[in-house]
């Protein structure tokens, strides 16, 4: 763009047999002028140089897309003698050229300055507004070029974000004796707001992480993966549960905006003791499935979503514990889950994952998020998903025989 601009400024000058030249490009979005290339403005009084569309003779150019030729500026009311006051130039006559494109769109407008010899005359506007026409599509087309490598740049960011987040996915799932735990992610774009961890620990336990910001996107995966790495290291230094939730609630709400939060579920299986003990901030419903009667206990969260109020101004921070039957199993999804509508928009919803799960107790717990994703996938039909499902599911193997 600054070398079309430069091209642009050099042969209105020159052609026109003028002192100097200006391009002001038009911004839609502020409805303002600014410009970027201009004969005699150093780089850093042009980069500060806008204002609104109607201001002066070149917003009035650029309202009523016409011609104005100056041959007095300091005689005419509508001269802006402002650029003069901050650069110490005198302009005597001006021309002032709309630059539209050929569907009809204003790119902006083009001054030329201090004719030599005199004031512009008819000759100039014709040769200018020839020139205007074809600056008026170069300018567009590198409008269109710059968007198209901002774009390209985005894209490769977010491609960068999305191998990044998934690099913090669990690659290897701990296995203890007498379990198995399956972890699945779906972000409903190229990065998602959920997180999902599943680690041993020193001194014995595993390590249950699952959370979910609000939205999806590259926003809410930097703030879950804060969390997820917070929770990491706290557990592995063995913090325990409470001090950890309490460590993590507190840094999220210096960190986060308002407005945002985590729903974040933080537990530790004890593979001997058969014992889940965790705390819910805001993740539920949290489903026990018992084998020995088939049926399931939903329980609600243990306390507020992390990152809206520091522990202490509301209750503290309430652990929850649950033990683990041969057979039983026990999983917490994020909301995609639940939430998963079908075309009439109404929500998949927790009974029909209970039913899901419960009709699959023989089975694996790899085979049981299997069996939920394909239930979701008829369900939903070819309705993409709203938001990210992420399942983590813990079953405790059956006691055999002998």
């Amino acid at each position: 763009m600054p070398e079309i601009l430069s091209l642009i400024i050099d042969a209105l000058r020159d052609l026109l047999g003028a002192d100097r030249a200006t391009v002001f490009q038009y911004d839609p979005q502020r409805h303002e002028l600014y410009s970027r290339v201009a004969h005699g403005l150093d780089e850093s009084t042009q980069r500060e140089f806008r204002f609104p569309v109607g201001k002066g003779l070149a917003g009035e150019c650029c309202t009523k897309r016409q011609i104005i030729n100056v041959p007095d500026c300091y005689a005419d009311p509508r001269f802006s003698a402002e650029v003069d006051r901050r650069t110490g130039y005198h302009t005597r006559n001006l021309l002032c050229i709309p630059l539209v494109a050929t569907d009809g769109s204003t790119v902006g407008v083009a001054q030329v300055l201090n004719k030599h010899g005199g004031a512009f005359t008819a000759a100039d506007e014709f040769i200018a507004e020839a020139l205007a026409m074809q600056a008026a599509v170069a300018l567009q087309r590198a409008t269109l070029f710059e968007a198209k490598l901002r774009q390209e740049k985005l894209d490769q960011d977010i491609a960068l974000a999305q191998r990044m987040q998934e690099a913090t996915w669990p690659a290897h799932v701990p296995q203890p004796e007498g379990y198995e735990i399956a972890v699945h992610l779906q972000p409903a774009e190229e990065t998602g707001g959920d997180a999902c961890d599943v680690f041993a620990v020193p001194g014995g336990g595993t390590v249950l992480f699952i959370a979910d910001a609000t939205g999806h996107g590259i926003g809410p995966a930097l703030s879950v993966t804060q969390a997820r790495s917070m929770a990491r290291v706290a557990m592995r230094c063995g913090v325990g549960l409470e001090q950890a939730v309490r460590h993590i609630n507190a840094q999220l709400c210096e960190d986060l905006p308002p407005g945002r939060f985590i729903t974040a579920f933080l537990g530790r299986l004890d593979a001997e003791a058969h014992t889940i003990e965790f705390h819910s901030a805001g993740q539920g419903p949290l489903l026990h499935i018992h084998a020995a009667t088939r049926t399931a206990d939903a329980a609600e969260a243990t306390g507020l979503p992390l990152g809206i109020m520091p522990f202490g101004v509301v209750d503290g921070v309430e652990l929850g514990r649950i033990l683990m039957a041969p057979g039983d199993v026990y999983a917490v999804l994020s909301d995609g889950f639940f939430e998963a509508q079908d075309a009439r928009g109404r929500q998949f919803g927790t009974q029909a994952v209970v039913e899901v799960i419960a009709a699959s107790l023989d089975c694996s717990a790899e085979k049981m998020i299997e069996r939920l994703i394909e239930a979701l996938g008829r369900y939903c039909g070819t309705r993409p998903p709203d938001d990210d499902r992420t399942a983590l599911i813990v079953r405790r193997l059956p006691m055999t025989a002998g």
